[in-house]
């Protein structure tokens, strides 16, 4: 072997040797190993507060009425009656109302709030971000200041207009308010910030593109991580409102959910419903497992479009 080709081996041979891990190391966190397992022990202990109401639900679900009060809350008991709870929802209960006509109602409200939500959003976040017009910034800071206003000091003014204008126990009342969501117009102006170059905008207007086209053509292809946690969040929201529906609607065929299982627990509570509990409960693990699906389709889109909405140009 040459002199030089030694010199390259014992260069090789003396030089440190880089890990094939693709773990970061903790110490480079700055982080004792203490520390990473008091923050695991941390979130597992919120991991188990998180899941054990979910555990109840699932277990109690599955009994009858006697056992859910004699019986341990986390663990089964016979008979096993998940089924029969699951297939009561389908039944008037006490004159509360059905179940799966709440379950409809929920979804008409929620998919059309949403979808509507998104729309504004992306349009009113696009236009606070790429345009630049006279007391921008101070309408920009009024749409979020509603934020600040309780949803209970607009009950009564609320409901005073709808019965003006017709809208009480109509499904239109309950949509048109959750289309505005000054949260989904803050997130898609940060996120067409962060995601959009001027310059590709201005290019497209030089080149003769119109504002529809390069809102449909470009705008949006980029900004679709923003555009899913806007109608993610906006459906959660629609899905768990409950006042709002309470105020506008005294039909329990226009129910929600949310209303429809007050009802359903008033009817457990006098006891007009033999076995009004466990179809109460199921009805509440119904409830949740459309949203925890929905989330773990989109969760890569919404960890994206979190984080991407996060940073400011």
């Amino acid at each position: 072997m040459s002199r030089s080709g030694q010199k390259a081996a014992r260069s090789a041979r003396s030089a440190p040797k880089v890990s094939r891990s693709d773990g970061v190391p903790v110490r480079l966190y700055g982080l004792r190993r203490g520390t990473t397992t008091l923050m695991t022990l941390v979130s597992a202990l919120f991991a188990v507060f998180i899941l054990a109401p979910l555990g109840w639900l699932l277990i109690s679900s599955t009994k009858t009425q006697a056992e859910i009060y004699n019986s341990s809350g986390f663990w089964f008991a016979g008979p096993f009656r998940l089924f029969q709870n699951l297939s009561a929802l389908g039944r008037n209960v006490s004159g509360a109302g059905v179940y799966l006509n709440w379950l409809e109602n929920t979804l008409l409200y929620a998919l059309l709030g949403g979808i509507g939500s998104t729309a504004l959003s992306a349009l009113a976040g696009y236009g606070f971000a790429r345009f630049r017009f006279r007391g921008a910034d101070a309408l920009f800071s009024l749409v979020m200041s509603t934020l600040l206003v309780p949803i209970s000091a607009l009950a009564l003014p609320l409901f005073l207009v709808y019965a003006k204008v017709g809208m009480v126990n109509s499904i239109w009342g309950m949509i048109l308010p959750s289309m505005v969501s000054p949260v989904g117009i803050y997130l898609m102006r940060t996120f067409i910030d962060a995601s959009v170059p001027r310059d590709l905008i201005n290019a497209a207007r030089i080149d003769g593109a119109g504002e529809f086209r390069i809102f449909w053509q470009i705008v949006l292809p980029l900004t679709v991580p923003g555009l899913v946690t806007v109608l993610l969040l906006t459906v959660v929201a629609v899905w768990n409102n409950y006042f709002l529906p309470l105020v506008i609607f005294s039909h329990s065929n226009l129910y929600p959910l949310t209303v429809g299982l007050s009802a359903l627990s008033q009817a457990a509570e006098t006891g007009s419903q033999a076995q009004a509990v466990p179809v109460l409960i199921a009805g509440g693990l119904v409830t949740v497992l459309p949203l925890i699906a929905l989330f773990l389709v989109l969760e890569r889109y919404f960890r994206g479009g979190a984080l991407q909405g996060s940073l400011t140009s």
